[in-house]
């Protein structure tokens, strides 16, 4: 039996910013682009959140919810100090640690000794050095599987945790909404729920045969999930297979132009990730998502991507359809055998639901 923590810092930029100006910790605060420049939230403060702002929301529309926001431009350098001593924190406890994000991580305290054992108390133990030694708060799910502990840590937030243990787990899935589920992003929570599937109750009544004629191997994981089966191991050596960014625009680019113009911002972002890569790549690849919702991808081989080989790979991609476009990504597919051991990665949200 698995005892495994999910540790979560809440809204992680936010606090990090309110640590070093207190000033900020009592109002509306946003981190993220400026609205002027087609900006959007990475994430905000619990005050702004009351007034409906998230995390992923483009920061105009930010403004019309709350037009006394204080926006912050996001300081990439301090996040990644104020993970790095989250992390030396986790390496007290375990050697079992899985970086989600810069924020977020699975903890496998199975064996471990402190706390007498417990994962209750080493969580406990964890989110009370958080606040003393980083200056800012962290929620945990505690449970004997990651699906479980994951969802777990969302229901005392902010600054708390929550136990799910092993005879409750049936009574703790039966009731939520499939899209708490892993990979039930709103697209695939629509047809769900269009097909009298609410919550996981309702699932739990469909036959594996049925969701995997219907969607494939995801409706196996949809079967096991929505009975709080999880069988992964908590996995500090987890190899990246492919490393992207991409971005939903408020407005459609309307013509190839305009989507040209729009991959600096992308590079910038993409070429500070890949700077952390320690081997090399073996395809680059453009995505697309035109404003019908239709997608397309447009890769080559290549192992030294410049912002020229993206724009070829758009032109070429964009000729598809030839339509304004509402997303737009760009990113490498590493060869599986020499792929790269990533630290922490860095998401372009810091908040789970944002990446939905």
């Amino acid at each position: 039996m698995r005892k495994i923590i999910h540790i979560d810092c809440d809204c992680f930029y936010a606090s990090v910013e309110m640590r070093d100006r207190p000033e900020l910790r009592n109002v509306p605060l946003g981190v993220g682009g400026r609205p002027e420049q087609r900006g959007v939230i990475a994430t905000c403060n619990y005050p702004a959140r009351k007034f409906g702002v998230h995390s992923a929301m483009p920061t105009v529309t930010a403004f019309k919810r709350c037009p006394d926001l204080v926006l912050v431009p996001p300081d990439f350098e301090r996040y990644r100090a104020a993970s790095r001593a989250v992390h030396a924190i986790f390496r007290d406890y375990t050697a079992l640690i899985e970086p989600l994000s810069l924020d977020e991580a699975y903890l496998d305290v199975s064996d471990a000794t402190r706390c007498h054992g417990s994962a209750t108390l080493i969580a406990q133990e964890i989110r009370a050095r958080i606040e003393a030694e980083v200056g800012i708060t962290a929620s945990a799910g505690i449970a004997s599987n990651k699906l479980i502990a994951k969802i777990a840590s969302d229901w005392h937030k902010p600054d708390g945790q929550f136990v799910v243990r092993p005879e409750e787990i049936d009574a703790f899935i039966a009731p939520l909404p499939v899209k708490k589920l892993w990979g039930v992003g709103k697209v695939t929570a629509a047809r769900l729920n269009a097909a009298g599937a609410e919550t996981c109750a309702d699932l739990q009544q469909w036959p594996q045969e049925r969701l995997v004629r219907e969607y494939g191997k995801m409706g196996l994981s949809l079967y096991r999930q929505c009975r709080g089966i999880d069988h992964r191991a908590v996995e500090p050596n987890q190899v990246r297979k492919s490393l992207s960014v991409e971005n939903t625009y408020p407005n459609d680019l309307v013509g190839l132009p305009e989507c040209v113009a729009a991959l600096p911002a992308l590079w910038d972002d993409f070429s500070r990730r890949f700077a952390r890569c320690d081997t090399l790549p073996h395809k680059a690849f453009v995505k697309i998502k035109f404003n019908d919702f239709t997608q397309t991808t447009m890769e080559c081989v290549h192992s030294a991507p410049t912002p020229a080989l993206f724009e070829q790979l758009l032109a070429s991609a964009w000729q598809r359809k030839s339509r304004p476009v509402r997303l737009l990504g760009i990113g490498v597919r590493f060869d599986e055998g020499h792929a790269p051991v990533p630290a922490a990665s860095l998401p372009l949200w810091d908040d789970a639901d944002a990446m939905r």
